[in-house]
């Protein structure tokens, strides 16, 4: 069986799981109440419009509600599995247990970059009708907006291998759950000091506040500087998922 087969499989089960649906709920939730709270403040003569919609809106998005919701998806991809012994089945087929894992996190990215899509589109919509409503005829920015939201994706790449990770090292899913939101939380916290570039959970709540302070500096950039975030993330994406993917199944042969 090709590693082709295996996303189409994985493909399969997500269209009868409650996956999709599912990730609909935080961008709506986000978008709707960051654009309504806003919307207050609007004029015709106001400028950056769509910038200022967009931080309102993923700030609190980025550093809670999308890990949330990724956690939620962690949990529901392995528990596909465990039911009814689905895992042991599979580890008897003839395909390699690493090919397998790798699969399942490809079916994980692609749930994020399908929420990213959702929350991009959620987000166009929510803000046409607020500039209208409000008369503002500011010009949709959607190459700004295409490069926070596949910033956003990029920088969850490497806590999204640390989810996983821990899905798979913890046999119940409440201990999976349950640390990796304590993880989470401190995110905000973690962004505030000079030791970020090592806490995962933290790095797209801090690509937006860093395009909050260039919003407020009147475009005197703050910077988030590749270097050294994008070692230290290449550096903890390539490890934990190694560690995910050699370690899965291995609780349950024993």
């Amino acid at each position: 069986m090709s590693f082709f087969d295996l996303l189409k499989i994985e493909f399969i089960k997500g269209k009868r799981s409650k996956i999709i649906p599912l990730i609909f709920i935080a961008p709506l939730l986000v978008v709707a109440s960051g654009i309504a709270n806003l919307q207050s403040y609007f004029s015709p003569e106001y400028t950056n419009a769509w910038a200022a919609m967009f931080i309102q809106s993923a700030l609190v998005y980025a550093y809670y509600l999308l890990p949330f919701s990724m956690i939620v998806v962690c949990v529901m991809i392995a528990g596909r599995e465990t039911g009814n012994n689905g895992i042991l089945k599979m580890l008897a087929l003839p395909v390699s247990r690493y090919a397998l894992s790798a699969a399942k996190f490809c079916i994980l990215l692609f749930y994020l970059l399908m929420e990213m899509f959702i929350f991009l589109v959620v987000f166009v919509i929510a803000g046409w009708i607020a500039a209208k409503n409000t008369g503002i005829t500011e010009a949709l920015p959607i190459l700004y907006l295409l490069k926070w939201c596949a910033g956003l994706f990029l920088t969850m790449l490497p806590s999204i291998a640390i989810m996983w990770a821990i899905t798979i090292l913890f046999a119940k899913p409440l201990l999976s759950v349950g640390l990796n939101l304590f993880l989470v939380i401190p995110g905000v916290l973690a962004a505030n000091t000079p030791f970020w570039v090592v806490y995962p959970y933290c790095y797209s709540g801090y690509l937006v506040s860093c395009s909050l302070h260039d919003f407020t500096a009147n475009g005197n950039s703050n910077g988030f500087t590749l270097f050294p975030f994008l070692p230290s993330a290449i550096l903890i994406f390539a490890f934990v998922l190694t560690v995910a993917i050699t370690r899965f199944g291995k609780k349950e042969m024993k």
